[in-house]
């Protein structure tokens, strides 16, 4: 029993030097000599989405997830599991280099001194990370596989080199991926990008579309992420049909979904930047018009070009006309905004009555709209449905799925997928990232890095802001890239550019399993018993990581490198936690909460419960410090209520009330299920009803409030681990067994029954709930509370409702 005045400060910081000392939190695998009971025991992954260590540090919306991983490693460690919660560090790539260039200290300084801040904020706030996993992507150790998956992915043809136009940041001053853009805008500093030419090494992800595609069903994701995925991935089926120009030799390769509707097309447009245009240019009379247009389109957004509902704009090529395969008609070539180089061929037929878009562009341009889909009205809209062909030719009257094939083939065009994902633009003209493993001979080549001779190591340099000439800084040390070829032992180049920073983070989960093999990326039999991973929790990276991982991740499935196609089996995807004014916590705006403060202040398990009780984990939410209040009081009333359990064990056995022991019951299976479905704002409002209950009794059943503090223990394990030694064990908490509830206690036995007399509430009581209508109306009126409202005095009528309450009416 404790009657001290609860102090956070020395708690807290008490038991994390204990947890620390006894090494709770060390995982062991099932083949290491030390495990015993854990060889037989189920496993659990838990994973966050790992950090890149900024200079700033943590504020109050990092840890959100963080603690909602705790709490579910800790739930599932006491029910069981054999669990790995690890954590490390995405260190390399853009951010950091922009960090170090603005403080003027080297990458690799920053990057240690920022990985120490970050680890020193959340020691504070008690999770139970195994720090003996922890891995950093800029460790040689650690980054020599990352280059061995490259040279793997480049021994099966999916990495290559390429010149083509690229996504230029002029501000970050490197190549981008599609997937580093918002709209047509740098990701990371909102700068316009342009499209320059340049040599870089790109990997075949699209190989892997249909597969990424196919495989999301068997996932346990939120489906909006899913949805995401497939978006992006953007698989279309169609055709290709090809539109000669006429008294030319050129052709336009036109991509569409609806080959059915062919007959229908009564122009064809091309994307501005499209290259059929300059091949034309001595045949279109309106040339002038036509270079003021493309003018024009350079200077909008991809976003700003398609949105819905904006108005059509064009210019039509005079001089020119396309020729529909099906029919031989003379076709208008128009260029159009709606209409982009990169996705498709870049050209469209335009078949009006069926697409809104074509519609609202023929309608504008006074073009023909002719039906060829029956079932709509073509004079008011597009008819975007399905239905039987007619102005079709011979095809007239057939299905639409029917004749998709049918018209193809007659038109001499071919059935043909298409994707919106483009393969991944892999190279950086950056310092900070992983050197690429291969060497330029001019005689044999591009010749891959030996794998003895990995890794190749990121050389230190004083100078390592980029060039911005398209070349890496590493372009400049002749000393590391001046080498002797692998093959023929002449004198060669090393590879200058490096990896973006979704290289490090596309696989770092394996090496969590066996973070100190050297001869392997991961142990095989580790690798079976570990992943795939249980629970993966974070936010932000619905496309980009998730699918890059995925695509690592069956890569190395198909080479037998691990044995699951799939990395993560159940994806909990976080809200946000905003400033108290609504916006994104930010060093710009003012309003960025430090949780070291909240900490000091009210304490860790205050924060993580806050952070939990805040709202459903997967909204976004707004910080306040009003409301951090409750949670501390929730704490400090759990902390009192110790002085209600007797000292000895047995003195309250059999006593409590049955009331609080089906509350008990009840309340354990609640916040059972709701870790489990990481419903913790639930789980935390059950565990705060079962409080109140508690605070009315004069002594509490030491076993009842042991298996509290159990249930309690994952939100906030300071204080559960002190009142739990307070009560004279002298085992850690989080190695005891999960409470179990009793479910024949679960549904409560009694009911209580109200007492109405003429309406007025005069006493309630508390009986079975087999007692018959005629036994509780007996019962009621027998109530000396009652009797003196209705001594001398004949009902004149007894009211009964059910399980609820007896009103006798005078």
């Amino acid at each position: 029993m404790t009657n001290k005045e609860y102090d956070h400060k020395k708690i807290e910081q008490k038991w994390r030097w204990e947890w620390e000392k006894a090494g709770i939190y060390k995982t062991t695998d099932p083949a290491s000599p030390e495990a015993t009971q854990d060889k037989t025991k189920p496993k659990c992954f838990v994973l966050d989405m790992f950090p890149f260590p900024s200079g700033a540090g943590l504020h109050v919306g990092h840890p959100k997830g963080y603690i909602a991983s705790d709490i579910y490693a800790r739930f599932k460690k006491m029910n069981g599991f054999n669990v790995l919660h690890p954590m490390g560090w995405d260190a390399f790539g853009l951010p950091a280099e922009q960090y170090a260039i603005k403080n003027k200290i080297h990458p690799r300084v920053a990057v240690e001194k920022n990985v120490a801040r970050y680890k020193e904020q959340l020691s504070l706030i008690g999770f139970n990370y195994d720090w003996d996993r922890e891995i950093n992507t800029t460790d040689t150790r650690y980054y020599k596989w990352t280059q061995w998956i490259f040279l793997k992915l480049l021994e099966k043809g999916l990495a290559y080199e390429s010149f083509e136009p690229v996504n230029w940041c002029p501000t970050c001053q490197t190549g981008l991926a599609n997937e580093d853009l918002d709209g047509t805008k740098c990701e990371r500093c909102g700068t316009e990008v342009e499209k320059r030419p340049m040599r870089q090494w790109v990997l075949k992800i699209t190989d892997y579309a249909d597969r990424l595609i196919a495989d999301l069903d068997g996932l346990n994701w939120p489906e909006h992420v899913k949805e995401a995925q497939r978006n992006w991935i953007g698989r279309s089926e169609g055709a290709i049909i090809k539109f000669l120009i006429s008294n030319s030799e050129f052709l336009i390769d036109v991509f569409t979904t609806r080959p059915d509707t062919l007959f229908g097309a009564t122009y064809v447009v091309l994307a501005p930047e499209h290259e059929t245009v300059d091949k034309l240019k001595e045949k279109i009379s309106n040339w002038g018009e036509v270079l003021a247009y493309r003018a024009e389109m350079k200077t909008k957004t991809e976003i700003e070009r398609t949105a819905e509902g904006k108005e059509k704009t064009g210019v039509r090529l005079e001089g020119v006309v396309a020729i529909n395969p099906v029919n031989n008609e003379e076709l208008p070539i128009f260029i159009a905004d709606y209409v982009l180089a990169h996705y498709g061929t870049g050209a469209i037929m335009a078949v009006p009555a069926h697409d809104t878009r074509d519609y609202e562009f023929a309608k504008k341009f006074e073009l023909p709209i002719k039906e060829v889909i029956k079932g709509g009205d073509i004079s008011k809209e597009a008819y975007t449905g399905d239905g039987e062909l007619v102005n079709s030719g011979k095809y007239s009257g057939m299905a639409v799925e029917e004749a998709k094939k049918a018209v193809t083939e007659f038109s001499g065009g071919k059935l043909k997928t298409t994707y919106r994902l483009r393969d991944w633009v892999f190279s950086r003209q950056r310092y900070w990232g992983e050197p690429i493993p291969v060497i330029h001979c001019e005689r044999c080549g591009t010749v891959p890095v030996p794998e003895k001779d990995l890794p190749v190591k990121l050389p230190d340099v004083d100078s390592y802001e980029p060039t911005g000439t398209g070349e890496s800084p590493l372009a400049n040390i002749r000393d590391w890239v001046n080498v002797k070829c692998p093959k023929c032992r002449g004198d060669a180049k090393r590879e200058t550019n490096t990896m973006p920073n979704w290289a490090g983070s596309s696989w770092y989960y394996l090496r969590y399993i066996d973070p100190r093999n050297q001869n392997a990326l991961v142990n095989l039999e580790k690798e079976k018993y570990w992943s795939p991973v249980d629970v993966y929790v974070g936010g932000d990276h619905a496309t980009r990581h998730l699918i890059y991982a995925r695509f690592w991740h069956k890569f190395l499935f198909d080479i037998g490198a691990v044995n699951y196609s799939e990395p993560f089996k159940r994806l909990e995807f976080l809200g946000v936690i905003l400033a108290e004014d609504g916006r994104k916590m930010s060093k710009r705006w003012g309003n960025v909460v430090n949780p070291d403060d909240i900490v000091e202040t009210y304490g860790a398990d205050t924060l993580r419960v806050y952070e939990m009780f805040m709202g459903p984990f997967e909204n976004t939410s707004a910080w306040n410090m009003e409301s951090i209040i409750g949670p501390r009081r929730f704490i400090e009333r759990v902390w009192k209520t110790q002085s209600k359990v007797p000292t000895s064990p047995t003195a309250s056995r059999g006593k409590q009330n049955l009331k609080l022991i089906t509350l008990y019951n009840q309340t354990v299976k609640k916040v059972s299920e709701d870790i489990e479905g990481f419903k913790f704002n639930t789980a935390i409002s059950k565990m705060m009803i079962f409080l109140n209950e508690m605070e009315k009794e004069e002594t509490i059943e030491r076993e009842m409030f042991e298996g509290f503090l159990k249930i309690f223990a994952p939100f906030a394990p300071h204080v559960a681990e002190e009142l739990w030694h307070e009560l004279g064990n002298d085992t850690f908490i989080y190695n005891e067994p999960w409470t179990v509830y009793d479910d024949a206690k679960i549904v409560n036995d009694t009911m209580t029954i109200a007492v109405q007399v003429s309406g007025k509430l005069r006493a309630t009581f508390e009986t079975s709930v087999d007692t018959s209508d005629d036994e509780v109306k007996k019962l009621a009126a027998d109530i000396p509370e009652v009797k003196k409202w209705t001594e001398g005095k004949t009902p004149k009528n007894v009211i009964y409702v059910k399980k609820k309450l007896v009103n006798i009416v005078l």
